[in-house]
């Protein structure tokens, strides 16, 4: 089977990428780092915390458009241009996760670099997931 191209309408068109990619029609999806930007492309706001909500929104259309669930996310590794600054907002951070992920935890890495390719974004979130083919009660 080939590889399934996964590009939700209400996300940017991405150019140069795809928001995620199934594996061969399988049980593997594939995330595309999502930013704070909505579908035009523009930033949430330029707080971390702003940023960090829309871009575990972003995730989320791409996983529930495949046909999963955020906490069929096994791995997420997250981009900060501001380590001190991801460590400050912890808090907020963390509700805001609640809220997508309740009490599961993937497998997480929290990298900070330099700059991401968005020079307006502060952090960045890319993920594999498991995709059921079908799954019970929907």
């Amino acid at each position: 089977m080939e590889n399934e191209i996964v590009n939700p309408p209400r996300l940017a068109r991405p150019s140069g990428y795809s928001h995620g990619v199934r594996v061969g029609g399988g049980d593997l999806l594939f995330l595309a780092g999502q930013v704070g930007w909505d579908a035009e492309r523009r930033f949430v706001g330029a707080d971390l915390t702003a940023q960090f909500e829309q871009a575990l929104r972003n995730l989320q259309a791409v996983v529930e458009h495949a046909g999963a669930r955020m906490t069929d996310i096994v791995k997420m590794t997250i981009y900060v241009t501001d380590r001190q600054a991801y460590l400050d907002q912890l808090r907020p951070i963390g509700a805001i996760y609640r809220r997508y992920f309740g009490k599961y935890f993937p497998a997480m890495t929290l990298v900070e670099v330099k700059g991401l390719a968005e020079a307006e974004a502060k952090i960045e979130i890319e993920g594999i997931a498991t995709c059921p083919a079908t799954r019970e009660n929907g």
